[in-house]
């Protein structure tokens, strides 16, 4: 049983099936992996082992009843620190909420535990949920695990690394500008972001409410496709979550294979230009070469409003943060300052002292974007070029199916090789952030290594709702090369 946490979940499903393992024996083997590999790649903020064996011996009792719950039953799922479990910590990475216990299950942990899905640990982020590195954490910097001295990506970086060290089957993360793609690409594991709306963001505490989005980190598209459809669906308790049919992914893969669907296939002139690290460009490029071989339609299209993204990006998103993160005062669940004279000095220090300085950096420039004289100058203009940014992929989605881009314009950096200049850490989700602000869904597939054995990421683009086509593209390329077997030297 000791290999089992580097196994698809549908080998999981058919053994736990047939009685070849039970869900408590694979939950032993990622304990057993954990505590040999965390040490080294540090994914975990808190983990909860006894809980996770006993979710396990549960599943392994259903399943002698025959009243198993469904595709993910006895499975574990890792989640991202910034998800309310009940009875679990809720730090999202901050000082600020070092003591905060979720009182509630966020609305797609309601449905993992419908479907008997095993919800393992607290999985390390950036503070709440703004960074791209997982730098920017209070519990410790997570490492990539194909180089340990290398960054995992971020913010979801603990969700990435955690899938790609076997630490975990799946796991969840949010992305807000590239959050999960972004890790995705530098770990080299296939990480997803839905069209936004699909899925609730009930229970997640919110950077940017218009931008942010849950969804799945997984070793292959199939995987991916299994977590996506069990957290998708319309939730009241969500003012922003959509009405729409819920489709079988897994299915339309399985049947994908047998119809051989060829798609006209995008790809924007400005994501190929200059600061494009060239091993990425040459592997993308093979990549989209292969998809030609195969029957499909590549055309060269333009996203012209592509250089405005980052700017309109971290104006919308700072704007939003610094009103959603108001709450944190001091005053109610959060860190209280002990040292002070009046409440002013409530609020000013215990906010100072909660907080870390990309969170304050964030804040502090949305409430200047917000603020008398400037919200017209900034905010609002970039609400407009928001639109812009929208209707050239709307214009785009005339002509192709879904568009092809590199994921990131670089491998996995050094640890601290950006800390020191926020600008060049921004542009690193370059070519992330313009699918959140337009609302769609894209995904983020390995397509290889670089010569310094680095993991790259190729992004596929989908029009709104378009999960399935997205899921299918990559699954083509997926079980056509052998880049999901790959595994880091740990």
């Amino acid at each position: 049983m000791s290999d089992l946490f580097y196994s698809d979940i549908a080998f999981l499903k058919r053994g736990l099936k047939q009685k070849d393992f039970s869900s408590v024996e694979l939950m032993k083997s990622l304990i057993n992996r954990t505590n040999l590999v965390e040490s080294k790649v540090k994914a975990f903020i808190d983990r909860d082992d006894e809980d996770a064996l006993r979710q396990a011996a549960e599943s392994d009792n259903r399943r002698s009843k025959n009243m198993t719950l469904g595709p993910l039953d006895g499975i574990p799922v890792g989640i991202k620190d910034i998800l309310a479990v009940k009875g679990q910590p809720l730090r999202c990475a901050s000082k600020m909420l070092d003591s905060y216990i979720s009182p509630y299950d966020a609305k797609c942990i309601e449905q993992l535990k419908n479907a008997g899905a095993i919800i393992w640990g607290r999985l390390n982020m950036d503070e709440f949920a703004m960074g791209s590195s997982t730098e920017h954490s209070a519990y410790g910097t997570t490492s990539n695990p194909w180089k340990l001295d290398c960054i995992p990506g971020g913010s979801s970086g603990g969700s990435a690394a955690a899938v790609a060290s076997g630490e975990v089957i799946v796991s969840l993360g949010t992305d807000t500008g590239g959050s999960i793609r972004q890790p995705a690409a530098f770990c080299g594991v296939v990480g997803m972001k839905p069209t936004y709306g699909l899925v609730s963001r009930y229970g997640l505490v919110a950077f940017a409410s218009s931008l942010d989005q849950i969804g799945p980190f997984a070793r292959n598209v199939k995987d991916a496709a299994i977590l996506l459809e069990s957290i998708v669906g319309y939730d009241p308790k969500d003012s922003t979550s959509l009405k729409v049919p819920t489709e079988n992914y897994l299915s339309i893969l399985e049947e994908s294979v047998k119809c051989q669907k060829k798609y006209t296939l995008g790809v924007p002139v400005e994501f190929f230009s200059k600061g494009l690290d060239i091993e990425i460009k040459e592997k993308v490029y093979k990549a989209i070469e292969w998809y030609q071989s195969q029957g499909y339609i590549i055309k060269e299209i333009s996203l012209p409003h592509s250089d405005l993204c980052v700017p309109v990006y971290y104006i919308i998103a700072t704007a939003e943060a610094s009103s959603n993160l108001a709450r944190f005062d001091g005053v109610r669940y959060t860190h209280r300052s002990k040292d002070i004279e009046s409440i002013d000095d409530l609020f000013f220090r215990s906010r100072g002292e909660g907080f870390g300085e990309e969170v304050k950096r964030r804040i502090i420039l949305g409430t200047y974007v917000l603020s008398s004289g400037y919200y017209d100058a900034y905010y609002l203009r970039a609400q407009k070029i928001r639109s812009l940014i929208r209707k050239d992929f709307d214009k785009a989605f005339q002509e192709v199916d879904a568009i092809i881009t590199p994921t990131t314009p670089t491998p996995a950096f050094i640890e601290g090789e950006k800390s020191q200049d926020p600008l060049s850490m921004y542009l690193n989700d370059i070519y992330t952030i313009s699918v959140n602000l337009a609302g769609l869904p894209a995904l983020s597939l390995p397509v290889g290594l670089t010569q310094n054995k680095l993991p790259v990421g190729m992004q596929i683009i989908g029009k709104v709702f378009g999960e399935s086509d997205i899921l299918t593209i990559a699954h083509d390329f997926e079980i056509n090369h052998d880049y999901k077997d790959l595994r880091p030297n740990l």
